[in-house]
């Protein structure tokens, strides 16, 4: 891949504008009022959190529906909730959002004295193909200062959507590619990772649908993107060391890709799980790009 096949080119990217029916377009302060309504269903928080009086907000909502031309709230006396079209416009709202606040961002960012490249990656995730990207691109001539941005699981995609990193390190499946560019760098198995000393730690391999039963320990819960954690009887993590601490004191167990045994300690041990997706790494950044040193990066990335 050269430099320039994938980042940046020729074909125009346009971001979704909600528009009106008479192509009046929608401001973003409306959507931005809307977003807080539907979130909140109540007009009076969400004025509150707006820091606006009520009556004017709730004008605005009328005036929102008007120029669509749909009702976007069912209001009764005690509740308030969203019509099918609302529900279409706030997911379709929050993305003009992030997207503009995106744009913001890495206008700042490319107006700086000093210019930069962030990068996003899960702490822990990757970390010998990250020393080698970064020593690689480093030697490159023309290389800006990359911004490592070390996360929990779930924030990279985030912070890539939202325009605080400019390129992030994702792994497929966990991880959603969707509406970026992508380039696959590594792809390996996952093994579960079991106290020492545990009943299963001979065995050759551990069949996918019986991990968690087989090892009589509970797998982890994640939180999501919104930060809540799903139901379900095993513990609470945010990243991998507390994760590997809880099973050495054999409180959980975890699948995980096979290039996180170097994290592990004695206290650990290993089965790999022939049947369990592939977890693949890929360097990933928004489609729109037009950052040259975004696309020395996924260049260089390419090559290792």
């Amino acid at each position: 891949m050269s430099k320039t096949d994938r980042v940046g080119g020729d074909t125009a990217r346009v971001l979704v504008v909600v528009t009106a029916r008479y192509h009046d377009p929608v401001e973003t302060r409306e959507l931005r009022y809307f977003v807080a309504v539907a979130e909140e269903l109540h007009f009076g928080r969400a004025a509150r959190r707006l820091a606006i009086a009520q009556p004017p907000l709730s004008r605005a909502i009328q005036q929102l529906e008007r120029r669509l031309g749909v009702v976007l709230l069912h209001r009764t006396a005690r509740a308030i909730t969203l019509t099918e079209a609302g529900a279409v416009l706030l997911r379709e709202a929050r993305n003009a959002l992030d997207a503009v606040e995106a744009a913001e961002r890495r206008t700042r960012r490319a107006a700086a004295d000093q210019p930069r490249v962030v990068l996003a990656t899960k702490a822990g995730a990757s970390s010998e193909l990250l020393a080698k990207l970064l020593h690689a691109y480093a030697a490159e001539p023309g290389a800006v200062a990359v911004e490592v941005m070390l996360c929990a699981p779930g924030q990279p995609e985030s912070l890539l959507r939202d325009g605080r990193a400019d390129v992030a390190l994702l792994h497929r499946p966990y991880d959603t590619t969707a509406g970026f560019d992508t380039e696959d760098l590594h792809t390996e198995q996952q093994v579960v990772v079991l106290p020492a000393g545990h009943p299963l730690a001979n065995r050759a391999h551990v069949p996918l649908a019986e991990v968690s039963t087989l090892a009589n320990l509970p797998l982890p819960r994640w939180p999501g993107r919104d930060g809540s954690y799903p139901d379900g009887p095993g513990p609470q993590v945010r990243d991998h060391t507390q994760l590997f601490q809880l099973i050495s004191l054999g409180l959980a167990c975890a699948l995980v890709p096979e290039s996180l045994r170097t994290q592990l300690r004695d206290h650990h041990a290993v089965v790999p799980v022939p049947d369990a997706p592939a977890v693949t790494t890929v360097i990933a950044w928004p489609p729109h790009s037009r950052s040259k040193a975004v696309a020395d990066l996924v260049y260089t990335a390419t090559r290792l």
